[in-house]
């Protein structure tokens, strides 16, 4: 995905859910998205700027994973 802000993005359509996976590693899910929504955030010149315009402020969400969870420490 080409985006500054978001690594990777998922939709549940039967559920309305969009998960974000953020390129800090953070990953949320938000509820209730329309498909339409999931839609024009594919499509958008910026993902980062419409994220931050359509989806942050207008959906419920919670965080699946924080940022450095889940990555194994390097070796020594």
């Amino acid at each position: 995905m080409a985006s500054s802000i978001l690594a990777a993005v998922a939709y549940d359509p039967a559920e309305g859910r969009l998960r974000i996976r953020f390129r800090t590693g953070a990953i949320f899910d938000y509820d209730g998205v329309p498909p339409v929504v999931y839609d024009e955030l594919l499509a958008a010149p910026s993902k980062g700027a419409y994220f931050a315009e359509y989806i942050r402020p207008e959906f419920p969400y919670r965080r699946v994973q924080s940022a450095g969870e889940g990555v194994a420490a390097p070796a020594r």
